[in-house]
């Protein structure tokens, strides 16, 4: 079995903020309606977490799992445990219809911090970041491409598809360069 590589090999670039991708994570998207019988189960018995609220994003240890959609749900985990995580879920749901799928490999995640960094996303993203809660998670764009991030009192984490991983460094980047700040 090979070792995971992140998409950039940790890239990272030191402006007015500090930018880096971060990772493998371990990341599963789960799909169920809400109410479905074992739902709250499996988020419990892969992540140790509850179901979040609606745009939330809960953590328990390094695991978490964010509301991206009334019937989706992203979990979080250590890379290693995604086989694992995908049996817990699997017998928590038990004969009930849903779908969890590894997508691990198929997103690329970034930190954005320091006491700047809200202004990085602002450029970025069409979004009200003064009324940005920690613990929200926002469903937005970066520029062109579909992201997903939320905040905490170290800075913003940032999830997008792999393949545009490059491109979403590039735009972090020229984003935190000093000098660029609002």
């Amino acid at each position: 079995m090979s070792d995971p590589v992140s998409a950039l090999k940790g890239a990272q670039y030191q402006g007015f903020a500090t930018v880096r991708e971060i990772g493998p994570l371990g990341m599963i998207t789960l799909r169920a309606k809400p109410g479905t019988p074992g739902l709250a189960e499996a988020v419990q018995a892969a992540t140790g977490c509850v179901l979040p609220a609606q745009r939330r994003i809960v953590h328990a240890g390094g695991r978490s799992v964010g509301w991206m959609s009334p019937d989706e749900y992203l979990l979080i985990v250590p890379y290693a445990e995604v086989g694992a995580t995908l049996a817990a879920i699997r017998t928590a749901f038990g004969a009930a219809h849903h779908l969890a799928v590894d997508v691990s490999d198929a997103r690329a995640v970034f930190r954005i911090e320091g006491a700047a960094a809200d202004q990085v996303l602002r450029k970025l993203s069409p979004v009200d970041f003064d009324r940005l809660e920690a613990g929200e998670l926002r469903r937005s764009r970066a520029a062109q491409v579909a992201a997903a991030f939320w905040a905490d009192e170290a800075g913003f984490t940032l999830v997008c598809f792999r393949s545009v991983a490059g491109y979403v460094m590039g735009l972090l980047r020229h984003s935190a360069m000093p000098g660029s700040e609002l």
